[in-house]
């Protein structure tokens, strides 16, 4: 294909992807008063106030917007692994294509996870206003804050379709992962700490962060195992290679 031509389908893919995310997001915003009652169910009954006559339609479109984009992934996802595909080579498009369907399972179980550690989390926050302070929660910032926590507890589990990827694509290995250890889990201590704004900076980031240990190291098991295979496969091609000599 021509530049031309890569920029048109480029373009075109674009505009599918864009109006898959509009398509949901409108849908969502229909439904945004039910979304808007789930969200709020860990703050224990809170009463959000507004305080801009174009609040209540933000609000909303906001909440439709995170559904939109979180609903059409597979729409854009697949157009993106569409529109690069054909510059990979065999094994990364086999590598690729599964890993967007498991980047989708574990975002969700991340959110989920994410979604119980609020119902403690908003609890303790609130708790922690002095008796002198009124505490008037603005719909913006609580929706904000907790679609904020719900987003990073889904992209953290990410983690292991990152690293699988990446040993698949021969860009890293087992081994590696075994020596960085420590890195990484002060790394993982860090993102927890960041995204755990509570005051107790112990329990509640090691809250965060034993599960992605967990998932860091199922990723280093499942990295040995494509290795094992890898590795068993072409001592199989070497075998059939000397006797196909050998017959010659």
């Amino acid at each position: 294909m021509s530049l031309v031509d890569h920029l048109e389908e480029l373009r075109r893919r674009i505009i599918i992807s864009v109006a898959a995310i509009l398509v949901a997001t409108l849908a969502a915003f229909f439904l945004a008063d039910p979304l808007l009652n789930v969200l709020l169910l860990p703050s224990g009954g809170l009463q959000l106030k507004a305080f801009g006559i174009m609040d209540g339609f933000m609000i909303k479109w906001h909440i439709a917007l995170y559904a939109g984009i979180v609903v059409a992934f597979p729409v854009w996802a697949y157009h993106v692994y569409s529109f690069i595909s054909p510059g990979l080579m065999e094994h990364e498009r086999r590598a690729i294509f599964p890993a967007l369907g498991g980047s989708l399972v574990l975002f969700v179980i991340g959110s989920i996870f994410g979604y119980y550690l609020l119902w403690g989390m908003i609890r303790v926050l609130i708790e922690l206003f002095p008796p002198q302070v009124e505490f008037l929660p603005a719909a913006d910032a609580y929706i904000s804050f907790v679609v904020f926590f719900l987003l990073s507890c889904g992209l953290a589990f990410q983690l292991p379709t990152l690293l699988i990827l990446l040993v698949r694509l021969r860009l890293l290995t087992s081994k590696t992962l075994r020596k960085q250890r420590r890195v990484a889990y002060f790394a993982l201590f860090v993102f927890a700490e960041i995204i755990t704004p509570v005051a107790d900076p112990i329990v509640a980031p090691l809250t965060v962060m034993v599960p992605l240990l967990l998932l860091y190291e199922l990723s280093i098991f499942v990295a040995r195992r494509i290795e094992a295979g890898r590795k068993k496969n072409l001592s199989k091609e070497v075998v059939a290679t000397m006797k196909a000599r050998g017959l010659q």
